[in-house]
């Protein structure tokens, strides 16, 4: 068993569930992912898989891999929240272009140690930290991208 199944039947456990196939489908399709993705698109995936697991099913089980920190929602993109698996990867901020919708990711830990140091300060216990900032790409700020 792989240590994002290990965790997260421990957390079903703890609520009283089970870790049956379907969530074991769910959980396993979304470490095999290695971008971002939103429930319409994790459910297509698993739908060619598994036509057993509904629609409902994938909607129901997001929000306990997110109780259990194994994945989190990133960010909103086109009407719709994005998810990542986070569980054994390292903080990260998110840089939107909002007018191509390009993504990049780029490593916070000198910005974490900043803010644990403020937090320190204020007497105050950070528990999560998600950074998305929104502005334009290079691309586009230099009219230079054809996607637009």
């Amino acid at each position: 068993m792989q240590e994002h199944e290990v965790i997260f039947e421990a957390y079903l456990e703890k609520k009283g569930l089970k870790l049956t196939q379907p969530r074991r489908l769910i959980l396993n399709t979304v470490f095999d992912l290695h971008e971002h993705f939103d429930i319409e698109q994790l459910y297509d995936i698993i739908h060619k898989i598994s036509s057993e697991v509904s629609r409902a099913t994938v909607y129901r089980i997001i929000p306990l891999l997110e109780e259990a920190g194994l994945i989190q929602k990133s960010i909103r993109s086109e009407a719709r929240d994005k998810y990542e698996h986070i569980y054994g990867h390292p903080k990260h901020a998110h840089w939107v272009c909002k007018a191509c919708g390009s993504l990049l990711e780029t490593d916070m830990q000198d910005l974490l140690k900043l803010l644990q140091s403020k937090a320190k300060t204020h007497n105050f216990r950070i528990d999560e930290v998600n950074l998305t900032l929104n502005g334009l790409c290079w691309k586009c700020s230099n009219n230079e991208n054809e996607s637009q």
